[in-house]
């Protein structure tokens, strides 16, 4: 089973970091949250308090087939000024494993240079902190091993692409269908 870990810092947005771990966890992939503010309780960008699986101290990224990055804001910049999460990006980076960064969390690969040469998408305003990267205006965009997300809006496309590199095309459109997001996009309702 896939293992995958999505960071989350105090102003996080809600919608970005939990989605993608409701999305997922459908889809049957092993997905943990991982606190990186030595508390357990982490507080989105609009007060909610949420309490993650695990301290980013206990957390063991070793075996990450997948790192993921809410955006909000303070939350990218909180991630951003995480030394053990850039080191993390860093590792998983470098051995070929797949990241995902949505609205302001693609600043934090910017940063770190993993986007030079590549296309990617962020909430519009933070163009300037994906260094080297094609800005593309998109709701979500894969460029090798790196998604990344627009914004608020594009959670669900984004979570759901996610979701398919795990479980494939097929499985992903059952879970779509089941939630009611074709519907939505695509005006079919469940048989």
């Amino acid at each position: 089973m896939a293992k995958v870990y999505e960071f989350l810092a105090d102003g996080f947005e809600e919608v970005e970091g939990l989605a993608p771990v409701d999305i997922l966890r459908r889809g049957g992939v092993d997905i943990k949250t991982v606190s990186v503010t030595g508390s357990e309780f982490v507080q989105t960008s609009h007060g909610v308090t949420v309490k993650a699986d695990l301290l980013f101290e206990k957390a063991d990224l070793s075996g990450a087939d997948m790192l993921l990055l809410p955006g909000g804001m303070p939350g990218a910049t909180n991630l951003n000024a995480h030394d053990g999460v850039k080191a993390a990006l860093k590792r998983q980076a470098e051995a070929g494993r797949r990241i995902g960064a949505i609205c302001a969390g693609p600043m934090v690969l910017g940063g770190l240079g993993l986007l030079r040469g590549r296309k990617a998408t962020c909430y519009p305003g933070f163009e300037k902190y994906l260094e080297g990267a094609e800005y593309t205006p998109e709701l979500f965009v894969v460029d090798g091993n790196i998604i990344t997300g627009e914004g608020p809006a594009a959670t669900l496309p984004y979570a759901y692409k996610i979701l398919s590199f795990f479980v494939g095309e097929e499985k992903t459109r059952q879970l779509q269908e089941g939630m009611m997001y074709l519907h939505l996009t695509e005006g079919k309702r469940p048989k």
